[in-house]
This record gives C-alpha cells, sequence and structure tokens, in this order.
C-alpha cells in the first residue's frame, strides 16, 4: 500500500517513514500543504496521514479541497491540536480518522491498518481475512488455519494489496503504483517474480493471469 505523509516536522518524518517501510508500506513524503494539494491528484494513494499545522495551506483545508476536488483518498489527521471542536471540523471536513500529537508508534500503525480495511470494505479485526487465507500484519507472514506460511516483505506487500482488493482485476501498473514509492527502484519484471513467489506458497491458482489485462486474486484452493 502506498501513503502520502505530510507533515512539517523534519524529526517526526525521519520516525515515520522507517516506521512505516519497516510494516511493509511504501511512503511519499511532504512538507508542504500545498504541494500535498497537487500531489494527491497525481500519484495512487492509498491514504494520506496529514498534520494540519502546515505552512503553505493548513492542513483542514488541504483537505476540504481534496474532498471538494472529489479526492476520495482516505485520511488520517495528525495534530498537535488537542481540541475537540478542532477534531468534529476535521471530521467534517472529510477525514476518517484522528490521532493527537504524541502518540505511539503501535496506536498510528493499527489506527492506518483500519482506514485502510474500512476504505475496502474489510473488517478491523486482528487479522486481514479473504480467499480462505488470514494475513497477520504484525508478523508479516499468512495462515491456511492452523498453518502459518512465511514471507518477505516484497511478498507481504503484494498479497496484503491482492487480499484487500479480492476478486478485482489488477493490472501490472497499478500494483507497481501502489507497492512502490517515488523513491523506490522499479524493475520491470519484479511484479512477475513476486506473483510467482506468492503461488509457490499459495497454489499455482490462488492469483490468476488475466492476459493483456492483470492479475486476479481468488485465494487458497481456488478451480
Amino acid at each position: 500500500m502506498r501513503l502520502l505523509l505530510v507533515e512539517d516536522s523534519v524529526d517526526l518524518a525521519d520516525q515515520l517513514m522507517p516506521l512505516l517501510r519497516d510494516n511493509g508500506y511504501a511512503v511519499d513524503w511532504l512538507a508542504d500543504g500545498r504541494d500535498a494539494l497537487v500531489r494527491a491528484h497525481d500519484e495512487p494513494f492509498d491514504l494520506a496521514i496529514l498534520d494540519l499545522g502546515l505552512p503553505g495551506m493548513d492542513g483542514l483545508e488541504v483537505l476540504r479541497r481534496w474532498r471538494d476536488e472529489g479526492l476520495a483518498m482516505p485520511v488520517l489527521i495528525l495534530t498537535a491540536r488537542d481540541s475537540w471542536a478542532e477534531r468534529v471540523d476535521g471530521l467534517r471536513a472529510g477525514a476518517d480518522d484522528y490521532l493527537t500529537k504524541p502518540f505511539h508508534p503501535d496506536e498510528l500503525l493499527l489506527r492506518v491498518q483500519a482506514v485502510l480495511r474500512r476504505s475496502h470494505g474489510s473488517s478491523g479485526g486482528g487479522r486481514l481475512e479473504a480467499g480462505g487465507l488470514a494475513l497477520d500484519e504484525a508478523r508479516q507472514s499468512v495462515w491456511e488455519g492452523d498453518r502459518e506460511m512465511e514471507l518477505t516483505g516484497a511478498e507481504f506487500r503484494m498479497l496484503r494489496y491482492f487480499m484487500l482488493n479480492p476478486g478485482r482485476l489488477l493490472s501490472k501498473a497499478a500494483l507497481t503504483e501502489h507497492l512502490y514509492d517515488g523513491e523506490s527502484e522499479r524493475d520491470s519484471n519484479v511484479v512477475e517474480v513476486h506473483v510467482n513467489r506468492l503461488r509457490r506458497k499459495l497454489g499455482r491458482d490462488a492469483i490468476q493471469t488475466r492476459r493483456g489485462q492483470g492479475y486476479l486474486f481468488v485465494g487458497r484452493g481456488a478451480a
């Protein structure tokens, strides 16, 4: 999943970017509200983590403009403002969740997971379930019944995106855009390599290829 982090504190961004990347997210970072207003329309981000006290344009105004422009990307607000009225203003402007600074890193990760699952119509339980599999995001592994299968970081990122989009045809370009940030080196065959590795673990038919269109996740034991 590809995230947009909009935070003007370099120290906080330096803490959050490795935290998020270690937990399987591709992250693009911006520090100015005006840049965020434009960039969100240029890339297929799955979620924005948006600070309110931004230079250039206040985060609340950025959020209002995104929603007025029809951008439905989920937004998690970060703020040092502890006023209930400001939290209400943020939710009314279209925020999906709200986290007040200072916060524990684990709380941020859990809120990001919950918002992403809700945005894809999945429950907010401890594991992401689809296609007869259960993905443990904390352990970055996948379960079939009582059997746990270990995943590499790249396999975990790809399987999580497939399981958040079960039965949806995903093009190679869409997978690349959602799994890698603007700084990542994108090999031409990286998607095929990781799809084949997942098939070896989950079964050949768990991920179907639609020639000229992309890939379809149907899950374990598919016919």
